[in-house]
């Protein structure tokens, strides 16, 4: 098992979670990921990272599978502009590579946000630390864990 799917399971329980993470064929994209779970795509909680221009930290954007950030919505609820996050920034910040972006269990803490279209089912799915690992998760509880900010900053 590796370290980073290790660490989501961590977090998972020590938030008194039982998780069921999944070994999916792939879910390096939302249609894929939510082919693997026999879910709409919408279900799925994709992490977003973007870099704030002036801070220099990632910030985390949940969002529903087939939605898409607007960058001016983004970077309004950030208070800063907001670039592309490269490999590197993602890595030190979250421990996690692009592709299998949890949203738990970061090595260093992240601002959140959260599309309320997630809030509208009774569970999604969410990468575990992997781009072939998934776990389910009621929404409410994720957005418990992450702390995210409601916000709408969808197309």
């Amino acid at each position: 098992m590796s370290k980073s799917l290790k660490r989501v399971r961590a977090a998972l329980e020590a938030a008194g979670l039982s998780p069921e993470i999944t070994e999916v064929g792939a879910a390096r994209t939302a249609a894929e990921a939510a082919q693997s779970a026999g879910c709409e795509i919408d279900q799925i909680a994709k992490s977003i990272i973007f870099r704030g221009e002036d801070s220099g930290t990632a910030l985390l954007f949940l969002t529903a599978g087939g939605n898409k950030v607007c960058a001016d919505k983004a970077a309004a609820l950030a208070g800063e502009a907001l670039g592309k996050a490269d490999a590197a920034l993602i890595r030190a910040q979250t421990g996690f590579a692009i592709g299998g972006v949890a949203p738990v269990g970061h090595l260093n803490p992240i601002r959140a946000f959260w599309d309320p279209r997630l809030s509208e089912f009774g569970t999604v799915w969410a990468a575990a630390g992997t781009p072939r690992h998934v776990f389910a998760i009621a929404p409410a509880t994720l957005l418990e864990l992450t702390g995210a900010q409601v916000a709408e900053f969808t197309l």
